[in-house]
Formats: C-alpha cells, structure tokens, sequence
C-alpha cells in the first residue's frame, strides 16, 4: 500500500485551492445574481457566465490541490483527454443546475433550486472522480464506497446552499460570506474524496504514459485562474440594471430643461420695452 501525500508543498496547495474556490464561487453567485434581475439574451449571458465561472474555479481547486498530491514509490501522470473532459463536464452539468434556477425559479422556487443544487451537486462530484480517472501511476487506485457517497452528499448539499444564496442573498457583503462557505464545501468535497483513495503501488521501470502536472494542469491552471481575475473585474466594474435605470432617470430630466427652452416663446428684451412704451407714450402726449 502506497503512502499518500496531500500537500506534498505544504498548506500552499491547500490554501491557493480554496482561494480558487472561493473566487469561483463568489464569481458564480454574483453572475447568478445578476442574471435573476434582468431577463431575454442578458439572463442567458449571466447564467453561462455563472456556470463558467463556477466549474472553472471548481476545477482550479481541484487540480491546484492534486498538484500537491503524491504517492510514494511511485510517479504520477495525467491523461489529456480526460482532464480536459473533466473541465467540460464541471461547466456543462453546473451549467444546467444554474439554467435550473435561473429559469424556473419564479414557477415553483423550492423545485427548481432542489433540481438545480443536485444537478450543480453531481456535476461538481463528476468531475472530481473524472479528474482521478485521469490519474496515472505505477498501481491500482481503490475507493472506500462510504466516503465517496459522503463526498457527493457535500457536493449536492454545497451547490444547493450556494443556489438559494443566489436567490435570496442580494449584497455584496452577504454574496462575499456565503462564497467563503461554499469555497470551505467543495475544499471539503474533495478533500473528503481524497480520503476515500488507497493506492497499491506496483513497481515497474516502464513509462507512465500522459503529462506531469507541471506540464500540463499547472499551466492550464494558471491560464483558468487568470480567466476568473478577468471576469471578476468586468463583472466588478459593469453596471447593475438599477444603476442603469437610475443613469437613464437621471439623463431624462436634463434632455427636458433643453427641449422645454426650444419651445418657450422667446421674451422680449426689457430696455426694447421700454423704448417702445416711451415712444407710444410722447407721441400721444
């Protein structure tokens, strides 16, 4: 039985995964947020943001916490396809948990966030045993049944709060502390199925086939995290539909005062008043 290591760097592993939980998640409710206040292309703009956002920082975490996982006696690669496939999966199935909500929450609100959190739920738990799917070593992984079926209760049990976050929490302070919580679940998700993983190692001089995690996860890592600042900051800086309303508010009154001058009869000057009412007068007298 090989000896497992989780944070083969330390608590910087640990630590930058959460955080890029935390910017997933904070990103995604935001999004969802948004979404839930306008309606038509914007509503679907916001949501696939959401769902972007969402899977992308939940596999972030995933894979910045693997890049410290080890296993002595052994070396570890990653097959391409699946890795990348575990990407899709997270935004596809998130995505249809967030559209769930997005557009059925105003029918039947408790239905459609228990659908939404358990798609969201079971796509997060997809893509977590996915990306060990893709793991290649020198050895054969096994699985406890038990705390894998824990691992996605916290997954069902995470998305689902982070979705009736998204329907019922509207300031940024609350959005903020309720992305904390979920960036905390799904760190315990998927450290809870890390648990669950005993590896036989099997020595063999034979090349592992795939890509290092160097080679391949980190840069794609960095590549995704830097998509998560970006997005941040645009949905940072645009304009709510409230202060886009309170904008055009604001703009009407002054295009009044300008059409309301065009058309006021123009007044006399007073001095040619007066010139004429002193004309009209010596000319009687």
């Amino acid at each position: 039985m090989g000896h497992l290591d989780h944070a083969a760097f330390g608590l910087l592993t640990p630590v930058l995964s959460y955080a890029m939980a935390v910017i997933g998640a904070a990103l995604g409710l935001r999004c969802t947020v948004r979404a839930l206040g306008t309606s038509g292309r914007s509503r679907r703009n916001w949501l696939i943001t959401a769902a972007s956002a969402i899977g992308t920082g939940i596999w972030t975490m995933h894979f910045v916490a693997m890049l410290g996982f080890a296993v002595r006696g052994t070396d570890i690669r990653y097959n391409v396809p699946l890795t990348v496939l575990s990407l899709l999966v997270a935004m596809l199935v998130v995505g249809a948990g967030v559209f769930c909500v997005g557009y059925g929450f105003g029918r039947d609100r408790v239905t459609a966030l228990l659908v939404g959190g358990l798609t969201t739920g079971l796509g997060v738990a997809s893509m977590h045993y996915l990306g060990m799917a893709a793991l290649r070593l020198h050895g054969s992984v096994h699985y406890d049944p038990l705390l894998v079926a824990l691992s996605v209760g916290i997954a069902v049990v995470a998305a689902t709060a982070a979705l009736w976050a998204a329907l019922n929490i509207k300031l940024p302070i609350a959005v903020a502390v309720a992305s904390l919580v979920m960036g905390a679940a799904v760190s315990s998700m998927h450290y809870t199925g890390m648990l669950a993983v005993s590896v036989q190692v099997e020595p063999s001089g034979g090349e592992l086939p795939g890509a290092t995690a160097m080679q391949f996860i980190f840069p794609l890592a960095v590549g995704l995290g830097s998509y998560l600042f970006v997005t941040s900051a645009f949905v940072a800086l645009s304009p709510t539909e409230r202060e886009r309303a309170a904008y055009t508010s604001a703009e009407r009154p002054a295009e009044a005062v300008p059409a309301a001058a065009a058309t006021a009869p123009a007044a006399r000057p007073a001095s040619t008043t007066n010139v004429t009412t002193n004309v009209t007068t010596n000319a009687t007298a």
